[in-house]
């Protein structure tokens, strides 16, 4: 690892298997399928690895869909906050389900849309999200329909929903109470579909999380409604996998210790910062210091690590669990080295698969 150039996203294949069995698990005990959410992670360097575990792949726009047709194959979901007319007919070339976010959209493409199974997206009006950011139940949500004459309306040209309202929810009571909810409020219209996709934002794979009350949970909400069951696992299917490796540029002493590193939170980890988490560094030792990034936003903080030795000018930090909507987001803010993408393997070999040079930036803009 020493001899690879710093940042670099290094994704541990031993660690990736551990949630791909414990999805294999929940598959086989529960009958449900698990699609890939595209949208927390893409890296398809890896996909020939998950696809023996999966199902497939679900999408939110047109790239993602493609992506997951070509790299990933399987059974393909394609979902869009708004389709354009654009984008429609090679969505569908791509597509074994497209689901519509609204009935307007649904109004507008679902003759185009007759040769494939067609969805609609459900909103319940009620989640497990903690910020108002990504909640989908927000007032006044985009995210799909809820008023029953709008759905019922959709009937005869749907054969399943999507119901997203689940976000890092690692409380299975709260999940049971929550969908025990939705077959109350929707339980006429369930009965009256071929598959029902509950989405992503369910950490069941996080630890001591009791998978078989979630799969026997699951196969019974599909026995009582005669329907396909299927989850989008995001951040379940990565999380604890992946690390970002940095290198300490600079040690400075304003009164805390810092350490810069070859790095950044706001262009390589950009969703802890809009949510406003901190990294998940170090915390063995009695030398704390605070980790910051190298563009010049002056919030470019990881946040406070713990080491056993002093740190020094060179030294390597491991940021664990940096696989969730850090590579999808990564940007060129600043013009900073955007991190390799390195694979070890199940008997620690590790290799690059990628690396991103000065023609990728220039080749980004115009």
């Amino acid at each position: 690892m020493t001899q690879l150039q710093t940042p670099y996203y290094l994704i541990d294949k031993a660690r990736l298997r551990g949630n791909m069995e414990k999805i294999a698990r929940l598959r086989e005990r529960s009958g449900a399928r698990a699609l890939l959410a595209l949208k927390c992670f893409a890296t398809w360097s890896v996909f020939d690895f998950m696809r023996d575990f999966m199902d497939g792949t679900t999408s939110s726009s047109l790239y993602e869909l493609r992506l997951g047709r070509e790299e990933f194959g399987k059974e393909t979901h394609a979902y869009s906050v708004a389709w354009a007319d654009h984008e429609i007919d090679e969505a569908i070339s791509y597509a074994d389900k497209i689901i519509f976010n609204s009935l307007g959209q649904l109004d507008r493409f679902a003759d185009k849309a007759s040769g494939i199974q067609i969805g609609l997206r459900l909103n319940p009006r009620f989640s497990t999200s903690g910020f108002d950011l990504a909640d989908p139940a927000r007032p006044f949500s985009r995210l799909g329909e809820w008023d029953l004459s709008r759905l019922e309306a959709a009937m005869d040209r749907i054969s399943g929903v999507m119901i997203h309202y689940n976000c890092e929810n690692d409380d299975f009571e709260l999940f049971d109470q929550q969908l025990t909810r939705i077959e109350s409020e929707f339980g006429e219209i369930l009965h009256r579909l071929d598959w029902v996709s509950l989405g992503g934002g369910i950490h069941f794979t996080g630890d001591d999380y009791p998978l078989d009350r979630l799969a026997d949970r699951l196969a019974a909400f599909s026995r009582k409604f005669s329907v396909q069951v299927y989850l989008e696992p995001g951040e379940a299917s990565i999380t604890g996998s992946t690390m970002l490796e940095v290198s300490v540029l600079d040690v400075i002493d304003n009164g805390k210790k810092i350490a810069i590193v070859d790095s950044s939170i706001e262009a390589h980890m950009l969703d802890l910062l809009i949510y406003r988490e901190t990294a998940k560094l170090p915390q063995q030792g009695a030398h704390e210091y605070q980790i910051a990034g190298k563009t010049c936003l002056a919030g470019d903080i990881f946040g406070d690590g713990r080491f056993e030795a002093p740190l020094n000018i060179g030294d390597r930090i491991s940021i664990t669990d940096a696989a969730g909507y850090t590579m999808v987001k990564k940007n060129w803010f600043n013009g900073v080295a955007m991190p390799a993408i390195a694979i070890r393997e199940e008997d620690g070999a590790i290799r690059m698969v990628r690396s991103f040079g000065y023609d990728d930036y220039k080749d980004s803009l115009s």
